[in-house]
């Protein structure tokens, strides 16, 4: 089973869309990555979000190019500050899950699976980007299988 995660992309000002859904720069960047995963033959199975709007524009735009056999849904657990280990130990072991959420919860969630505690953070994320966590095949814990983010600088 493949965890991908994600950071919903860049988003509008609360001022200029008290939604905050994505921003022209965003949605570019989210396509991107997006046509870039399905490249290189990333399978999802489905795909999760925190139900905010720039979270589910982010999940539709991955689910525009990656065809999730389930679909996408929204869920609760992955908002900025939820808690972290009550989300993992629920965590659904469907194959090739995408979670599309916030900061500082995704940077929580990867170090919590990786290495048991919330902090330090173990992976910087961008708006957008994904990082794939897999099993080992030896020891069954979670490792951080690659990442493909919008900015390598």
């Amino acid at each position: 089973m493949a965890l991908y995660l994600v950071q919903h992309g860049k988003s509008l000002s609360k001022e200029i869309d008290p939604g905050k859904g994505l921003s022209e720069e965003g949605i570019a960047e989210v396509q991107r990555i997006a046509q870039v995963a399905a490249g290189y033959g990333c399978k999802v199975t489905q795909i999760r979000h925190s139900g905010k709007k720039r979270a589910r524009q982010t999940a539709d735009i991955f689910a525009s190019h990656l065809n999730p056999q389930h679909g996408v849904t929204d869920i609760d657990g992955l908002n900025p500050l939820d808690d972290v280990a009550a989300f993992a130990a629920n965590l659904p072991v469907e194959d090739n899950l995408m979670l599309v959420g916030h900061l500082p919860f995704m940077e929580r969630l990867t170090a919590y699976l990786i290495i048991g505690v919330i902090e330090p953070a173990v992976f910087k994320f961008q708006n957008g980007g994904i990082v794939c966590l897999d099993r080992h095949p030896d020891s069954g814990k979670w490792i951080i299988k690659w990442a493909l983010m919008p900015n390598i600088g």
